[in-house]
């Protein structure tokens, strides 16, 4: 191998240095836009398959919808089934209590991830389409790059 081309993928696997360490994170669901903020700088924004019924706020276990509201990411799964994951926190109170007042259960593992893993190679037709139960999903490079610059505790704010 060449040691120009050695030297770009030992780079390429360095962590974000600390300026591009995301501070907040915010999805539009309706412009299906996933952006990574250090304070007011944009760091980048990514294309993102949503749940398979996009339109409103998560109310229950299986209906296929991302939530909107105020998170955190507060964890992150390098063994996912997926090609990585970073947990949203929900569901919130608010979202268990909305739930029980309806008697029914809340869901969660809503998850930031990439495709399922060996299909990565799929992106360019699965992210055409909101395919999820729920979840945030990008293409596997998009991944790499939301992975090395969201630390977990990172607020995300999600709406409609």
């Amino acid at each position: 191998m060449h040691p120009a081309v050695a030297l770009l993928l030992l780079l390429a696997a360095l962590p974000a240095s600390g300026s591009e360490i995301a501070t907040r994170v915010v999805l539009v669901k309706h412009t299906r836009t996933l952006s990574l903020y250090r304070g007011d700088h944009l760091l980048g924004s990514y294309r993102v398959a949503l749940g398979f019924e996009p339109v409103g706020t998560k109310q229950q276990q299986g209906d296929g919808r991302t939530p909107e509201g105020r998170y955190l990411l507060d964890r992150k799964n390098p063994h996912s089934a997926f090609y990585k994951a970073i947990h949203v926190s929900y569901p919130d109170a608010a979202d268990r209590a909305r739930a029980r007042r309806h008697g029914v259960d809340p869901g969660g593992d809503i998850m930031i991830h990439g495709q399922k893993n060996r299909l990565g190679w799929a992106a360019s037709m699965t992210q055409r389409f909101d395919w999820t139960r729920g979840c945030i999903a990008v293409s596997d490079a998009d991944m790499d790059r939301i992975w090395s610059m969201v630390p977990a505790g990172t607020p995300i704010l999600i709406t409609p």
